[in-house]
């Protein structure tokens, strides 16, 4: 049995995308093949131990709680640039996915700054882009999966040139309802808008991030053994029919 140590960051402050539950489906993933996922709150003042964690879970929140930790966790930003370049995972959802990036601007005018961790920029935008999202992504090689979700915001965020995509728009608005990309990839880190939690629905993501944790605890590159996902299997074929029935601007 290998212990995956798992950080979930300010989980009593960006929680309100039933984030949660996609530890639990890391934590049901794991034990499910021998492993166990020790699970650590790192929360604000909390030290950032260096390569404690093979894994960094950071969710999503309303705008007060945002502001409440954005610089606490512009403090981390290199303490969890550090942990990337080690070859520990990440997922961050929403509100953590902007605030990983340099800054997020509201409609005031008021900048809360980020960890600089993700090569991308937030500001408010206008519209808010809702809906179930269907995205068309390959984070191993000649390994193309689908990955639907639920996005629900009104940031638009705009990747740096250089920057990788977590996926194509295939149905939904992405990061910005322009570009045609959705989310960002740095390494094993992976940021997105799409929640609802996101894991449930989308199995080979868990077991990628797990996967990933468990290299980095180890030192090599395991292949996790298959499960029954009959149930996960119809839950992203539903998700992935609403996407496409909703259409949106891709």
């Amino acid at each position: 049995m290998t212990t995956i140590r798992v950080g979930h960051l300010y989980p009593e402050y960006l929680n309100i995308y039933a984030d949660r539950g996609n530890i639990a489906v890391l934590e049901s993933r794991a034990e499910w093949r021998g492993h166990e996922l020790e699970v650590e709150a790192v929360s604000l003042g909390d030290e950032l131990r260096p390569g404690a964690h093979d894994l960094l879970y950071i969710g999503g929140g309303q705008d007060r709680e945002q502001a409440l930790i954005a610089p606490d966790l512009k403090a981390r930003g290199e303490a969890i640039r550090e942990a990337i370049a080690g070859g520990a995972a990440v997922l961050a959802v929403c509100g953590g996915y902007q605030l990983l990036g340099r800054f997020y601007r509201g409609r005031d005018g008021v900048e809360l700054p980020g960890a600089g961790v993700f090569p991308l920029e937030t500001v408010a935008g206008e519209k808010r882009m809702i809906g179930d999202c269907l995205l068309d992504c390959e984070l191993e090689p000649e390994a193309r999966e689908t990955l639907a979700g639920f996005e629900n915001h009104a940031g638009v965020t705009r990747l740096d040139e250089s920057a990788e995509p977590l996926g194509r728009v295939v149905a939904g608005y992405g990061n910005d309802g322009e570009s045609g990309f959705e989310g960002v990839r740095v390494g094993s880190a992976v940021g997105t808008y799409l929640h609802g939690p996101l894991l449930p629905r989308n199995p080979w993501l868990a077991d990628w991030l797990l996967e990933s944790a468990l290299e980095h605890g180890t030192g090599e590159r395991q292949a996790l053994e298959p499960l029954a996902d009959d149930l996960e299997e119809d839950a992203h074929a539903i998700a992935a029919a609403r996407a496409h029935s909703r259409g949106g601007r891709f």
